[in-house]
C-alpha cells in the first residue's frame, strides 16, 4: 500500500485541481497555508468530535497539500522555501490530528507514540539527505534514497483517517479507537523497514 509508488497515476486527478489554481493566479505558498488552514480546522472538528466536518476538512487539506508543489511547478517559480514551509505545514497537520485523535479515542499513550512514529517516519528522510545526500533534483523535488521505501506514509494515514472516521460515524464495530492502533502500527512497521533499507545499503562504510 505504497501510494508514493502511484505518484504518476495519481497526478491525473489532483493535477486538474493544481491547474485550475494556478489559473486562478494563487501562489503554491498560499495553497499550503489554506492545506495547514484547513488540517488545523480538521484537528478541532476532531476535539470537538464533529466528524463529518473533521473528514471533510483533512481531505481538503490532503487536496491542497498535493496541489501546492503542481501551482509551484507551473508557475517556474518553486523556493527554497516553500518546499520548507510545506514541510512544517505537513507536520504540524499530523501531529495535531493524530495527537488529538489518539488522545480521544485510544489514551495517551497511543496518542504519544502515533505522533511520534509519523514525525519520524517522515524527518527521517531531511536526516538520510545530509548524512547520505542525495542524486538529483527533479523540477523542485528531492530524489532520495528513501523514496519508495516504506509502505505507510502520509497519503496512507489520511485515507485510513478518513476511512476510519467515516467507520466511527456510522457506529461501526471498527472506528478510530481500532484505527488510530492500526495506523501507529502500520507506520512503525514501516519505518523499521526505512531503517533496515539504510543499514542494509548504508550501514558498513562512512565517507568523511
Amino acid at each position: 500500500m505504497n501510494l508514493t509508488e502511484k505518484r504518476e497515476v495519481l497526478k491525473k486527478f489532483y493535477t486538474p485541481v493544481g491547474v485550475v489554481l494556478f489559473r486562478l493566479n494563487i501562489p503554491a505558498n498560499l495553497i499550503t497555508f489554506f492545506s495547514l488552514l484547513f488540517g488545523t480546522a480538521s484537528a478541532l472538528a476532531y476535539y470537538y468530535e464533529n466528524l463529518t466536518i473533521a473528514a471533510t476538512f483533512l481531505f481538503i487539506s490532503g487536496i491542497l497539500d498535493l496541489t501546492d508543489g503542481t501551482v509551484a511547478r507551473l508557475s517556474g517559480k518553486p523556493t527554497k522555501f516553500g518546499a520548507v514551509f510545506d514541510w512544517i505545514a505537513d507536520k504540524w497537520v499530523d501531529g495535531l490530528i493524530l495527537g488529538i485523535v489518539g488522545y480521544l479515542y485510544t489514551d495517551p499513550f497511543w496518542a504519544t507514540v502515533a505522533v511520534t512514529a509519523s514525525l519520524l517516519h517522515s524527518f527521517i528522510k531531511p536526516v538520510v539527505y545530509a548524512e547520505i545526500g542525495y542524486q538529483v533534483k527533479v523540477k523542485g523535488k528531492i530524489q532520495d534514497p528513501l523514496e519508495n521505501v516504506g509502505f505507510f506514509g502520509r497519503p496512507e494515514t489520511h485515507i485510513s483517517l478518513i476511512i476510519f472516521t467515516i467507520l466511527e460515524k456510522l457506529n461501526a464495530p471498527i472506528g478510530l479507537s481500532y484505527g488510530i492502533k492500526i495506523i501507529t502500527i502500520l507506520t512503525l512497521f514501516s519505518l523499521l523497514s526505512r531503517i533496515i533499507y539504510l543499514y542494509k545499503n548504508f550501514g558498513r562504510t562512512y565517507d568523511e
